[in-house]
């Protein structure tokens, strides 16, 4: 093994599973996946509308299928679900041995359902059961993003058996409803005889974007003790998560789940990728070690942290205190973190969904430009 790739050996001995935050037909087709997969410890593959936009609005390697597409005359939203499940299709089958050899933990694909209907609970459900069987593979995980309305959808469709990527958790308070969500998904798909060993589940808790809009508040106070505040927000936020984890999971209702066959809903640190420049672009990596947990990386984090990623074993256990004390730090400057989750996760579902428009605009051009021809 090349020194170069030694810090991901590390951080998957510790325990880490490596996903990749990004996917194309390019990725798939020039073998750049299957290369990260041997080579790199990558384990698994984000999507999001962001990614699929980048990705199509390019356009290489979709010429065929669009032309196929405008001929059949399909909508333009027909059209990106069969463009966007086809390059999760593909990335499942390469990723399908990892699934297979870690029993379905790792080797697992999340495709995003429509960033439209985040705050519609029925839409999510039937969006995230059509997903399900449009792939067809037993290591697609559908992201439902962890709204409010979002919540009763994890339920549900984690009650059928489908395995699920809880997306856009920022605050503790709703990590903890996440995973009451999960475990009274699996309640409900024991009680409909369904075999829970095979129903995985992550939560993803953003990181970076913490960070990034707290900072910017300390910024505007500008005394020290703003500015020793700086940079601390994220990792405190989100080693309180995986403390939550430890315990949400440890209690009678969840070991009796297990007893039955349940897995664990692992933390996701998702939005890895530093904002600031003046942070080490590996923060995210470095401070979040912890085991059963998985971290999903831009491909920029991922060759930054095989090049100078500095694995020193856990890095969260042991520090909850700390981190207590880190938020509590910035409470007392008079920033609410719980204005700023909400206001990241309004933020976040807006995005994506401003990005799926665009998505949808920039196929409907090309299916115009593919009739014409």
């Amino acid at each position: 093994m090349s020194n170069a790739v030694a810090p991901l050996k590390s951080l998957s001995d510790e325990g880490v599973s490596i996903w990749l935050d990004d996917l194309s037909r390019t990725r798939i087709e020039s073998g750049n996946l299957a290369e990260l997969i041997a080579d790199q410890h990558v384990v698994g593959v984000t999507t999001n509308p962001s990614i699929f936009q980048a990705a199509i609005g390019k356009g290489e390697g979709y010429e065929e299928q669009l032309a196929d597409l405008a001929v059949r005359k399909v909508t333009v939203d027909e059209a990106v679900r069969m463009m966007t499940t086809q390059d999760v299709r593909a990335a499942a089958d390469i990723l399908r041995p990892v699934y297979d050899a870690t029993q379905g933990r790792d080797g697992r694909v999340s495709i995003e359902v429509d960033p439209r209907l985040a705050h519609n609970t029925e839409a999510t459900i039937a969006e995230a059961k059509q997903l399900a069987w449009l792939v067809d593979r037993p290591n697609v995980m559908i992201k439902i993003p962890a709204t409010l309305a979002g919540l009763p959808a994890i339920t549900e469709v984690i009650g059928l058996g489908i395995s699920v990527n809880v997306t856009l958790i920022f605050s503790l308070d709703r990590y903890q409803a996440v995973m009451d969500a999960y475990l009274a998904g699996l309640e409900k798909a024991h009680e409909r005889g369904i075999d829970l060993a095979g129903i995985h589940s992550v939560a993803s808790f953003f990181v970076s974007r913490v960070d990034a809009e707290i900072d910017k508040r300390l910024d505007k106070i500008g005394t020290d003790e703003a500015k020793d505040a700086k940079g601390k927000s994220a990792l405190a936020n989100a080693r309180l998560a995986y403390e939550a984890f430890e315990q949400a999971f440890a209690v009678e209702r969840a070991t009796k789940l297990a007893a039955a066959g349940a897995n664990k809903q692992r933390p996701l640190w998702a939005s890895t990728g530093v904002k600031d420049p003046a942070y080490k672009d590996t923060l995210y990596v470095d401070e979040l070690v912890a085991p059963g947990t998985v971290n999903t990386m831009p491909e920029g984090t991922l060759k930054a942290t095989a090049d100078h990623g500095e694995i020193t074993g856990d890095t969260i256990t042991g520090r909850y205190e700390q981190a207590r004390a880190e938020l509590g730090a910035v409470d007392a400057l008079g920033i609410s973190l719980d204005e700023v989750t909400q206001q990241l996760e309004d933020e976040a579902v807006a995005k994506f969904e401003i990005a799926w428009n665009d998505l949808l605009s920039t196929v409907s051009s090309r299916l115009t430009e593919a009739e014409s021809k």
